[in-house]
């Protein structure tokens, strides 16, 4: 996770307030948190999202983002 240096503004993200930079998007706040995006689900304000809206979609102030992070594994 870098550093802010410029306008940000506060998300929630799994519950905690977090302060990103303004201006980007869903897929860019995931990995700058350091998320996989091809191993995790998301819910963007309530509703889960298809990876293929994630470049496109911006996040602004107050929004709530919950990352679910799949797991391999079983018998």
């Amino acid at each position: 996770m870098s550093d802010i240096s410029g306008p940000s503004i506060e998300v929630r993200l799994n519950g905690d307030p977090i302060r990103c930079p303004e201006g980007f998007s869903l897929l860019q706040l995931l990995e700058w948190r350091g998320y996989k995006p091809q191993l995790v689900v998301v819910e963007f304000n309530g509703e889960i999202l298809p990876r293929a809206r994630w470049a496109d979609l911006p996040v602004r102030e107050a929004d709530g983002v919950e990352v679910v992070t799949i797991v391999g594994g079983g018998s």
